[in-house]
């Protein structure tokens, strides 16, 4: 039997021998852009994951270009993950079965007979502060809906604290790092009676001890408002009226870990909701170019500059299955 050495060599040499050395310039920018450095022997293990997933892309992107797809994909920062490495780190919504029973939670309807604009947009009327790279929070979602709320009732926008949810809310069925819901973080705020700013407690992105002081809380929310589960048109005339609400997708996917620009579509199943995200504005000008605008917290080089623009009108990621917002 080889010497775990041995053993190690031989991967290395394998590895090696499969690289693909047109793409060593591609490679070395991509680590440099990303500061990406790997221990010995890692590299090559990671720079053959980054060239399958260089190739995936190459074939979708080539793909669109024939018609068959209304998006493309472009290579980011979680380039050296696999699939399955990507939702071990991106999942971030509890199962719904671990979530404990609804508390004060009142639903959102709207009138079937509203008619709503064609194109809504928030970040141009100044509700929705930059993307943020907060990778695995869950938060951020809840936390951008309490900042489109906070500028809405004051006419300023301040950027909010995820960490405060990560470190605090625990006693309302969220964990940490490890996940949780946006209509639990809000009821947190509720019950707290406000939420500190991201430069009173900055984010860390690991759980730490609870430092939230009640005289810093500033966002305040009264009550929470859940939307119709499945129901995409009591979720419009929500992001309509009131401005960004959260909703959970499902975001397994290799096609959206990798998503760059256009408006997504996937047979993608939609029954395990892992995401938390923000709709931000949405365009129906026609059914087939209608679509959501989706804030996501995976940073700018994710998506188009963080952004993504999801199919409307079929329910596409589970995308109005667990949408709420706070009041």
């Amino acid at each position: 039997m080889p010497s775990l050495a041995a053993s190690g060599l031989l991967a290395l040499v394998t590895f090696s021998a499969a690289l693909d050395p047109t793409l060593d310039t591609a490679w070395e920018d991509w680590k440099r852009l990303h500061r990406k450095e790997y221990l010995e022997g890692e590299a090559a293990s990671r720079r053959a994951t980054w060239e399958d997933n260089w190739r995936m892309i190459e074939q979708h992107n080539w793909e669109t270009s024939q018609g068959k797809h209304t998006y493309r994909l472009g290579m980011n920062h979680f380039g050296d993950l696999t699939n399955e490495e990507f939702n071990q780190k991106m999942s971030c919504l509890l199962p719904r079965g671990a979530r404990p029973a609804t508390g004060n939670v009142s639903v959102f309807h709207g009138s079937a007979t509203q008619k709503t604009p064609k194109r809504v947009d928030w970040r141009e009327k100044g509700y929705v502060t930059p993307v943020k790279d907060q990778v695995g929070s869950g938060f951020g979602a809840a936390v951008g809906a309490l900042e489109g709320l906070y500028f809405k009732k004051t006419g300023e926008l301040i950027s909010l604290s995820e960490q405060n949810l990560v470190d605090c809310a625990w006693d309302l069925g969220n964990r940490g790092c490890q996940g949780g819901w946006p209509e639990r973080a809000l009821q947190y705020v509720q019950e707290r009676d406000g939420l500190s700013t991201e430069d009173g407690y900055p984010y860390e992105g690991e759980e730490g001890l609870c430092r939230y002081q009640p005289e810093n809380g500033l966002a305040k929310c009264t009550s929470v408002k859940k939307v119709k589960e499945g129901d995409e048109k009591a979720l419009e005339r929500a992001v309509a009226t009131v401005g960004p609400v959260t909703v959970a997708i499902d975001a397994r996917s290799s096609a959206l870990q990798f998503y760059k620009s256009g408006i997504f579509s996937s047979t993608w199943a939609s029954d395990a909701l892992n995401h938390a995200v923000l709709a931000v504005g949405y365009v129906k000008n026609n059914r087939s170019r209608a679509y959501w605008i989706i804030k996501n917290s995976w940073s700018s080089y994710w998506g188009d500059k963080g952004y993504l623009y999801l199919k409307k009108g079929s329910n596409e990621l589970g995308v109005a299955d667990e949408a709420c917002y706070p009041e």
